[in-house]
Order: structure tokens, then C-alpha cells, then sequence
């Protein structure tokens, strides 16, 4: 085994936080709160539990809800109340006794809410008589396969933003060091800041500024509320994988990096690059960290601080990745899922030692 650390096992700070290595776990649903009332349960312990206990820096919940219609599902975690703010604290305290950092993810779903769990022989929108509820969006356009949402008026938007900053101050309550707003994957956020989803014409619609006016309040909302010293991040979709001219692109990495300058003015940390999930049906050119070029574009033309993800499985991969200056950390998503200790097998494979291996696993090594 190497004495030398390996950068993607070596620490990162973000004002008072420091996270033992640069492997994280990326925010992954869980669909699985059964009472439908938001609270965490064991399986939430367990789940993100063994992640921490498995050696990664920071493990970052499951989309959060912000209010109970911003839910995806029916089944999905909220931080909108005091009993649910309570439930994630055994979570988040047994999070930290593994050595690792507590995220949460921050989210409103949009026309992309209620809808049936994956694994659910129904698929679509959840019916109102079946514990669905009535979706909003920038803009009375439907996801494909989706329920029609109301277009959101400006009490609407204002709620909106009151609702991110109580569910901040609620995850910073409950122990969470790291805040993440959910600006990807089609949701609300998301569908303010691409013109395909976005057709106001006011002054939350219309040119870059007024699409990305949404997501900079809801920063600068949760940043008062919390304080300078939380570390904040925001996730974007770098691309819609849109192909055609103009507005008709959708989102892109240009827009990504120009909006995650204003974000980090308005008071974001991090930036966590991902893409898609705007549009149904797109032809995305899956393969090994293909989405990693988004995150270095990302960086290098905004000179903000950025995570990469996208099928990131092998030791030496993730680390050339922060070696190379491509990106700042590292998120696993499905790899996590699959092997919950990932850390252990890819410092193993780096040739390192980690020296936060669980006594109780030593005979694994």
C-alpha cells in the first residue's frame, strides 16, 4: 500500500466543513416513506447509514420536498415540518459518528410531481381520488405522459422561495452541514431556468436573467436565513440535450456556467454538474463520466468550485478526474447503491489504505 494520498481521498473544505475525501454520494430517491407523510424512516437510516459508514466523504439525502406538493411521489422525504426535521436527526447524528458529512437536497418537483414510484405498475400522474394533488410549473406545459400544472402567479413564486428558506432552516436544525437546491432533472428550478419549459412574460420568464431570477432568490433566501458559514450547493443540468437553434436548445452549458456566477454572487458554495431530465424521450450518449465534460466547462468558464457525475466506477478514473483539475469532488449515484463501501474498494484499487476502515470490517481487507 501507497503512503501517498491519493487526490480523491484527500480533504476538502467549504467554510467550516471539511470533508474527509473528495467521494460523495450524489442525492438518489428512495420512494420509500409509506405513511406518505415525508418523514424519514429506518430505511433512510440504513441506507444512508452504510454510505457514511462505507467511507465517503459526503452523503447527501434523497430530494426533499420544500412543501408537500413539491413531493415527486407520494412516497418521497420532505423537510417542510417540524416532525420531519426531527425524524432526520438520529439519521444525520449517526451520519456524522461515521466520520462523514451530512448533505441534504432541497427540492421542488413541479409539473414533475406526483407521479407514481418507479417500481409501480401505474406510471404517470398519481389521480386525485389516488392521494395525487394538482402540479405547478412556470408554465401550463405538461411533462410528457404528465398531468397539465397551473402556471405559477407571483404569490405562487414568492411561496415558493419562503418555503426553500423554512426548509433550510429546518435541515440546518436537524444537523445537515451541507445544503443542496435541486436545480436539475426537470424540476422546478430547472423549469424556470430552460426556455422549453418556461414561456412566461413576465418578469420571471423571458431572457437568461429573468429565467434564472427564480433559483437567485431561492439562494439568496436560504443564505439569509442560514447564515454565511453553511456550505451551499446548487445542482444543474448542464444541457437539455436539445438539439436546434435558439431558444429551441434549451438549457446548455453556457447558460449553466453564466447562471452558476450569479448563483455563487448571490451566495452558492458548490456547484454540482449533472444533465437532462427536462425533456422525455432524448437520445443521451451514455458512457464512462460523460458528463464530466459539463463540469469542466463549468468550472473553467466561471471559476466556481464543481462536483462531477455521471458513471464514475473505477479508482483510477475518479481520481484523474480531480487530479486533472476537472472537477473539485467526485458523486456516485448507482455505484453507491451498488456498493455502499465503494471507498474501501476504490482505495484498493488506488493502493491506498484508508485510514477510516471500520474496525469491525478489518478482516476484509
Amino acid at each position: 500500500m501507497s503512503d501517498t494520498t491519493p487526490a480523491l481521498f484527500s480533504p476538502l473544505s467549504i467554510h467550516d466543513v471539511t470533508f474527509r475525501n473528495r467521494l460523495w454520494v450524489a442525492p438518489m430517491c428512495q420512494y420509500s416513506v409509506e405513511q406518505r407523510d415525508g418523514v424519514p424512516t429506518p430505511w433512510h437510516l440504513v441506507n444512508l447509514g452504510a454510505q457514511a459508514r462505507g467511507g465517503f466523504g459526503l452523503v447527501i439525502t434523497e430530494a426533499s420536498a420544500v412543501s408537500a406538493e413539491g413531493r415527486i411521489s407520494p412516497q418521497d422525504t420532505g423537510i417542510w415540518n417540524d416532525q420531519q426535521r426531527d425524524a432526520w436527526r438520529p439519521i444525520v447524528d449517526f451520519v456524522h459518528s461515521q466520520g462523514a458529512a451530512a448533505g441534504i437536497q432541497l427540492a421542488h418537483a413541479g409539473r414533475k410531481a406526483s407521479t407514481f414510484r418507479p417500481w409501480s405498475s401505474e406510471h404517470g400522474s398519481v389521480p386525485l381520488d389516488d392521494g395525487g394533488w394538482p402540479t405547478v410549473a412556470p408554465s401550463a406545459i405538461a411533462f410528457e405522459g404528465y398531468a397539465t400544472p397551473d402556471a405559477l402567479d407571483l404569490p405562487g413564486i414568492a411561496q415558493v422561495v419562503a418555503d426553500f428558506a423554512a426548509a433550510a432552516r429546518r435541515s440546518v436544525d436537524a444537523g445537515f452541514d451541507v445544503l443542496e437546491l435541486h436545480a436539475a432533472h426537470g424540476y422546478l428550478l430547472h423549469q424556470f431556468l430552460s426556455p422549453l419549459s418556461n414561456l412566461r412574460g413576465d418578469q420571471y420568464g423571458g431572457n437568461l436573467e429573468n429565467r434564472a431570477r427564480l433559483l437567485l432568490e431561492v439562494v439568496a433566501a436560504v443564505r439569509a436565513e442560514v447564515g454565511p458559514s453553511v456550505p451551499l450547493f446548487v445542482r444543474f443540468s448542464a444541457t437539455d440535450w436539445v438539439d436546434g437553434s435558439g431558444s429551441d436548445t434549451g438549457w446548455t452549458p453556457e447558460q449553466t456556467a453564466i447562471v452558476a456566477e450569479w448563483a455563487r454572487d448571490a451566495g452558492a458554495d458548490f456547484f454540482d454538474i449533472s444533465s437532462g431530465g427536462l425533456v422525455a424521450g432524448v437520445r443521451i450518449p451514455v458512457g464512462p463520466g460523460y458528463q464530466v465534460t459539463f463540469a469542466d466547462f463549468v468550472k473553467h468558464q466561471s471559476s466556481v468550485d464543481v462536483s462531477a457525475v455521471g458513471l464514475i466506477t473505477e479508482g483510477k478514473q475518479a481520481d484523474d478526474i480531480i487530479t486533472s483539475g476537472q472537477a473539485d469532488a467526485v458523486m456516485v449515484a448507482r455505484a453507491a447503491l451498488r456498493d455502499p463501501n465503494l471507498p474501501m474498494v476504490l482505495a484498493k484499487e488506488l493502493g491506498y489504505e484508508l485510514p477510516y476502515w471500520p474496525s469491525q470490517y478489518a478482516r476484509a481487507l
